[in-house]
């Protein structure tokens, strides 16, 4: 009896497993035929650059390396659903804030932006904040083009992403203090300016 309420359990955490898989869009970022040099001469591979993502705010990369490239691309995806991260999204469109990445000589910057702006960011970049399901934000490259520190870089920035609930929590105050102060600022900022005009 334990045995057929196990296999019932495994069913059902396969048929999860299953669903959460389905709803995961997969983008080939980088494809690269690498060499190594052997006795007989030179044996050739590829190697997979994937990113994975939820578009709910769950993304992931992975790099894979393999004979042929199908085999290369699974094993690159298989890495990426392992190594996901969970990103704060406001308004499920866009980041909180604006936040800077920095791998290698790879170094990249990405902002907040208002509804409709879309993604403006290009290559990597642009594969990763799709998967993401950011729909708005501008994003830009100012380092080394080599796919692999961009999309390192451009985790590192969405990494150091965080809510007004995450802010508040680590200060130990409500989510009103901190995001009151902002709006206060933001506020006498603006009558400022309207006195000064």
């Amino acid at each position: 009896m334990a045995r057929r309420d196990e296999q019932r359990g495994d069913r059902r955490n396969r048929s999860n497993e299953e669903e959460r898989d389905s709803e995961i869009v997969e983008k080939l970022v980088h494809i690269n035929r690498v060499a190594a040099t052997v006795k007989g001469g030179r044996r050739f591979s590829f190697a997979a650059l994937m990113v994975v993502g939820d578009q709910k705010g769950r993304v992931g990369y992975g790099h894979g390396k393999a004979r042929e490239v199908p085999e290369a691309i699974r094993k690159a995806t298989e890495e990426a659903k392992k190594s996901m991260i969970r990103v704060p999204l406001r308004e499920s469109r866009t980041l909180h804030h604006d936040g800077n990445g920095r791998w290698g000589a790879g170094k990249v910057m990405v902002r907040a932006a208002p509804p409709g702006t879309g993604v403006i960011a290009g290559g990597p970049m642009r594969a990763v904040l799709e998967t993401l399901g950011v729909q708005d934000v501008v994003g830009k490259s100012v380092g080394s083009s080599n796919p692999y520190n961009m999309v390192r870089a451009t985790f590192e920035a969405l990494k150091a992403q965080s809510s007004p609930r995450q802010v508040a929590a680590k200060r130990g105050k409500k989510v009103s203090d901190v995001i009151g102060r902002r709006a206060d600022g933001a506020s006498t900022a603006a009558a400022a300016a309207d006195a000064e005009g």
